[in-house]
């Protein structure tokens, strides 16, 4: 069976649209920032070797060894939301007849919950980074293609705020409070200054058409 990142764009947004559970939203949010950093990339691609932009040249190579890392990175995370979605989903599906059983299910049910709280999480934090690589692109980047830098930005602020809903979702059924507590916190921190930062660069670009 082919794996998500290997299937068509129509084949993805026609199961995302279908009844089955997944993929759905945090695999999106995770195509999202995976848009975000490969537009950043190709606003590199199209500086670099530009005589115009050399004053710029080796820090365009920079931002783009980081924004392929990061989308390689976000593309790993599409499947990792539908694997701990479809492991949750497992757990449901135990057996809860005895009270040894229902203790199980229990247990496993808020074990999984955690990963699924951690993936998101990690979505958002990489989304976020998204964000602040599309400036240099949006300052530096070529202008015939700086609308692109544009759209990376907001992809990248989508996939965050997108994300950032699967974090609190999951996060609300979590029993232990001091964990679920802890990951709010550490999105808290990630999103703090995502919303000016996305529309400054967002400004930067619009500003330069």
């Amino acid at each position: 069976m082919k794996e998500i990142k290997d299937k068509s764009v129509v084949t993805f947004l026609d199961e995302l649209a279908s009844k089955q559970a997944t993929p759905g939203g945090g695999s999106a949010a995770a195509v999202m920032g995976a848009q975000s950093a490969a537009l950043t990339s190709m606003v590199c691609n199209l500086t670099i070797g530009k005589p115009k932009y050399a004053e710029v040249e080796a820090e365009m190579q920079a931002l783009l060894a980081e924004s392929e890392a990061l989308r390689s990175t976000l593309i790993g995370m599409i499947k990792a939301d539908v694997d701990v979605f479809d492991k949750l989903m497992a757990c449901y599906g135990l057996p809860k007849s005895t009270e040894q059983e229902k203790e199980h299910r229990t247990e496993q049910i808020q074990a999984v919950l955690k990963e699924a709280t951690i993936v998101p999480l990690e979505c958002a934090k990489a989304c976020a980074k998204a964000i602040k690589l599309s400036r240099t692109a949006a300052e530096k980047g070529n202008l015939g293609v700086i609308s692109d830098a544009g759209v990376a930005v907001m992809a990248g602020y989508a996939g965050l705020k997108s994300a950032a809903l699967n974090v609190h979702i999951n996060a609300a059924s979590l029993k232990d409070r001091a964990f679920a507590d802890s990951r709010l916190a550490e999105l808290q921190e990630i999103m703090a200054g995502a919303d000016v930062e996305a529309e400054d660069v967002y400004l930067i670009v619009n500003n330069k058409l």
